[in-house]
């Protein structure tokens, strides 16, 4: 048997779909995928998130945690999507060092906290 993680789903609130396009399609260049159809696409925002890996964003009342995090890799390139980010106003926060695997965090729109690395 062989497990692999497919998605991860984090909170916005409902009006919060502009801003997500925005952010995770716009600043981040993730591609959305349509909502399947048993789903409702008002309530949703799904993302690929490289190969099969999925971002879905589900409208909610409830505030994003603190702490809790997802990563996403950056293939090349990460100086420069820190300071696309840091240009469009998104503050950026170093974070302890991985040997091999620079990296930084930030807040989506809603307050999610997304690392971004690269190695």
């Amino acid at each position: 048997m062989t497990l692999e993680l497919q998605h991860v789903s984090i909170p916005m609130p409902a009006d919060g779909h502009d801003a997500a396009r925005a952010f995770y399609g716009g600043l981040l260049g993730l591609e959305e995928r349509d909502v399947p159809p048993t789903l409702d696409p008002s309530e949703l925002i799904w993302f690929r998130a490289g190969g099969e890996l999925e971002l879905h964003l589900f409208d909610s009342d409830e505030s994003a945690p603190h702490s809790q995090h997802f990563c996403l890799r950056v293939d090349g390139g990460l100086d420069e999507l820190r300071a696309q980010l840091e240009d469009a106003g998104v503050e950026v926060r170093d974070t302890q060092e991985i040997v091999g695997r620079p990296r930084f965090m930030c807040r989506d729109p809603f307050g999610n906290r997304v690392e971004l690395t690269e190695f």
